[in-house]
């Protein structure tokens, strides 16, 4: 069997290009972000006017004007005045004294604040770029057909491919082609291996979608890179449906590929019922048909793992 080109390699969470890859290249670019412009800074304010015009102060007629040689009542009002002035500030120096000694009454209900406790993390939160999914440890749920390949129909593209089989293998070598790549999967400690296949509305192409679970990421970086090479001797098996269309899956030139999540290790095999060898424009459809199914299938359930450990 041979292989056109290289095979696809892919980064968790990205789409591929919108344009087939050229010869020994791989299938997805990344993106940034711009960063929105600073803020212009505000207009410094205009100074304020300092003081204030001085005002000429009011003069007492000169005959309102008291003197200590007036006679009678008149001439003992300024001590009476000053008298009483006297007495209240002496009585408002006392009450300040005895409020500044005084201590409030507590309020009914209230408690006095307490220092905040640290906040401690939770004992088994994980950390890393695929989280609880990193490894069997933090994610210990094994997969299942229903969590995975749960729908028959499923949208690529705007358009409909239908699940024909699916299957689970607990022995992860008798569902790979190659010795290599056997030998890794038994390594790593794969437990299991699921596959499903799919077929678009036309029946031309067809393809087998697979997820491996291993013990640990370091096992599955191992199990992809035992897949890969020029010329493909390691790969997912395809597993025939029933149908007069998938049971075709396997003969002819097909598209393969591999990719880590976590401990996990997702395959694709993809090609045109006819096993033909396709053409640059035909490789685009292949390609979006092989990681369309993996994203609407395999992707969601792995993605909830990595944020919580548990089946979604």
């Amino acid at each position: 069997m041979g292989f056109p080109v290289e095979p696809p390699r892919r980064q968790p969470y990205n789409r591929p290009d919108a344009s087939p890859p050229a010869q020994g290249q791989h299938w997805f670019d990344a993106s940034q972000n711009n960063r929105p412009p600073d803020s212009p800074s505000q207009a410094p304010q205009a100074p304020r006017p300092q003081g204030r015009p001085i005002e000429a102060p009011n003069e007492r007629p000169r005959k309102e004007m008291w003197s200590p040689y007036d006679e009678g009542p008149r001439s003992r009002r300024p001590i009476y005045i000053a008298a009483g002035a006297f007495a209240a500030l002496v009585a408002a120096g006392i009450g300040l004294a005895v409020l500044a000694n005084s201590d409030p009454d507590p309020v009914p209900g209230a408690t006095e604040p307490t220092a905040a406790a640290p906040l401690i993390p939770p004992a088994n939160t994980a950390k890393g770029k695929f989280g609880f999914a990193s490894s069997r440890a933090t994610d210990p749920h094994p997969l299942t057909l229903n969590e995975v390949f749960k729908n028959k129909k499923i949208r690529i593209g705007g358009q409909t491919y239908l699940m024909t089989t699916r299957r689970t293998d607990k022995k992860c070598d008798k569902a790979v082609v190659g010795e290599k790549l056997q030998k890794a999967l038994t390594s790593a400690r794969c437990n299991q291996l699921l596959r499903a296949s799919f077929r678009d509305a036309s029946g031309k192409i067809i393809g087998t979608v697979g997820v491996a679970n291993l013990k640990t990421s370091a096992g599955a970086s191992k199990v992809v890179s035992a897949s890969t090479g020029k010329e493909r001797e390691e790969y997912i098996k395809p597993l025939p449906g029933k149908d007069k269309v998938t049971k075709l899956l396997g003969t002819g030139e097909a598209f393969v590929g591999e990719w880590r999540h976590g401990h996990y290790v997702v395959m694709v095999w993809f090609q045109y019922k006819d096993g033909h060898m396709p053409k640059k424009t035909e490789v685009k459809k292949l390609n979006q048909a092989a990681f369309g199914a993996a994203d609407a299938t395999v992707t969601p359930a792995l993605e909830s793992r990595t944020l919580t450990g548990k089946r979604p």
